[in-house]
Parts: structure tokens; C-alpha cells; sequence
């Protein structure tokens, strides 16, 4: 069985390890990338991924506007993304969802909310 992609952009190494372990025990191959600019980077030059898990808070490039330069470049129009963050503020869940992320989960998070969300927007599983 072809296991579903799914890169983590998070700029907290901690955060990445426990997302990478919640998806990677629910079967999925998990990607890490270390700021919106790797996440960019790695969406580009990695085939199949399926979904993304995406911090707001990052430097270099944070995950809006992460999301609104993979969404505006044409190549994933489909591809979900999902925001994982401690913001819950509702105007940047508005751009972010105008930007085109499909799901917004607070940190702390709980690793089955994740996993049942990643499922539901790739119809894994």
C-alpha cells in the first residue's frame, strides 16, 4: 500500500516531532520542512504529496503567506493544507482560509483530531 504524503512545516522542531509521530503511527509518510520557505521549496520538488500541516507563526515566510504562494503558482490547487497553531484569532483564519487552507486546528492539539482531519481531507485510510 502507497502511503499518503503529508509535509509538516512548523518551525519548532518539537512541534515536528510530534505531528511527524501522530501521522507517521496513523500510516502516513510524513515530510518535515523547517519554515514556509523550505514547506515552498519542498512542495515544488517533492511529488505526491497529498496534504500539508502548516504552523502561522514562522520566520522567513509564515503560513499564510505560505499558503498564498503555493495556491497562486497554480501547480496544487487541490492540494489540502491544514493550519495547526496556537492562533485563533478569527480575521487570520479568514485569510487563511481566502488564501486556501481547508482546516485550522489549535495547538495544543490532540494527535486523533489531527489524524482524523489529515484523513478526512485526503480520503485516507
Amino acid at each position: 500500500m502507497v502511503k499518503t504524503k503529508v509535509l509538516v512545516v512548523d518551525d519548532s522542531a518539537t512541534v515536528r516531532q510530534q505531528v511527524s509521530a501522530a501521522l507517521g503511527q496513523a500510516g502516513f509518510e510524513v515530510i518535515e520542512a523547517i519554515d514556509g520557505v523550505d514547506g515552498v521549496n519542498k512542495i515544488a520538488r517533492i511529488p505526491g504529496i497529498g496534504a500539508v500541516v502548516c504552523d502561522v507563526n514562522m520566520p522567513n515566510l509564515n503560513g499564510i503567506e505560505m499558503v498564498e504562494q503555493v495556491k497562486a503558482n497554480g501547480a496544487n490547487p487541490t492540494l489540502p493544507i491544514l493550519m495547526l497553531t496556537t492562533e485563533g484569532v478569527p480575521a487570520l483564519m479568514q485569510r487563511a482560509k481566502q488564501a486556501g487552507a481547508k482546516a485550522w486546528i489549535t495547538k495544543p492539539f490532540k494527535a486523533d483530531v489531527l489524524v482524523s482531519a489529515i484523513r478526512a481531507l485526503t480520503k485516507a485510510h
